[in-house]
Formats: structure tokens, C-alpha cells, sequence
């Protein structure tokens, strides 16, 4: 068995979606079809977690449906909802120089450029110019502020460094 942190959360199921066992799905990914290319989900809900066959995956109106093995009524697609979609990080394409994918950046501490520790990456959100790191105070951060930085590589975000668990951002700490 794979490890959780092994695992990327791309999606969500939202809802159930008719009478024949199918749910709806809000993907994560760009374009968000994109989740319909692994046959196997590993879904968490809450403290149970549970490997899944994806049978078939598709969009529908502004989202996707899916039907998954062994759920063949609405009663046990109701069961799914509200689960988060991961799938294993090593299926993942692979990216170019400088591209990450949100997992990674998460956990990552924020230095400023003159090493002050500004605090370190929750979560990011999606808008429409630009991804948005969620940045909240840590072990040794500056101040107990949550700060919302734009993903701004080259502008805002000067280096990022996987190994070493961290990011060095020009960006004023009074905002």
C-alpha cells in the first residue's frame, strides 16, 4: 500500500448525480477532464479512506460525473460525497523547470529576501488571474498573520526549493 503523502488530492465528489449509482466531480486539475485519465481514485472521507475502480468518467454540463465499481444505486453513491479524489503522485505528469503542482508548494515555509520567516504555505486558491498562496504563521514566523500572496513566479516568488521545505518571496510584511 501506497503511503498518504504519496498521494495527490485532484478533485472532489460533490454530489450524486441521477438514480443509477453515478456522482458528480469537481476537479482540481487543468483542464479539469483531466482526472478522468486515472481509472483508480483513492477517496478520504473524514478518517475512512477507500481505493476505488473508476468505471466511467465524463463531463456533463459545467463539471464531470463518474460511476465507480460496486456503486449501482443512488443510496450507495451517497456514500461518496463529500470525499476528496486522490490519485498516486508518481502518475502525475511530469512538469518542466519551474512548474509545480499545488501539493508540493503546500507545507513550504515563506522566507522574505532578507531571511525573515514570514510563515508557511496552507493551502492555495484558484481566481481567475492568478493562483493564490495562503500563507499562515508557523514555528519562528515574524508575526501570527495570514497573508494571501499572488503565485507570482519572477515577480513575488524569487526561488522555490522542494528539497530544503522552502520559498523565498519579495514581498512587503506589512501587507
Amino acid at each position: 500500500m501506497t503511503a498518504k503523502n504519496d498521494y495527490a488530492v485532484m478533485g472532489k465528489i460533490t454530489s450524486v448525480y441521477g438514480v443509477k449509482g453515478w456522482v458528480k466531480v469537481f476537479s482540481y486539475m487543468q483542464p479539469k477532464e483531466n482526472i478522468c485519465r486515472y481509472t483508480q481514485w483513492q477517496l478520504d472521507k473524514g478518517k475512512h479512506s477507500r481505493s476505488v475502480k473508476v468505471l466511467q468518467c465524463k463531463p456533463h454540463g459545467n463539471g464531470l460525473v463518474a460511476l465507480l465499481e460496486g456503486c449501482d444505486d443512488r443510496d450507495k453513491a451517497r456514500e461518496f460525497t463529500e470525499s476528496l479524489i486522490s490519485v498516486p503522485v508518481d502518475s502525475l505528469p511530469a512538469l518542466d523547470a519551474g512548474e509545480y503542482y499545488w501539493h508540493q508548494l503546500e507545507g513550504l515555509r515563506v522566507m522574505l529576501e532578507d531571511g525573515r520567516l514570514l510563515g508557511q504555505v496552507s493551502h492555495l486558491i484558484e481566481t481567475g488571474s492568478n493562483d493564490v498562496l495562503v500563507v499562515r504563521k508557523c514555528a519562528g514566523s515574524l508575526d501570527g498573520k495570514e497573508r494571501l500572496l499572488p503565485y507570482l513566479p519572477g515577480q513575488v516568488v524569487q526561488e522555490v526549493n522542494l528539497g530544503e521545505g522552502w520559498m523565498r518571496v519579495d514581498w512587503d510584511p506589512e501587507f
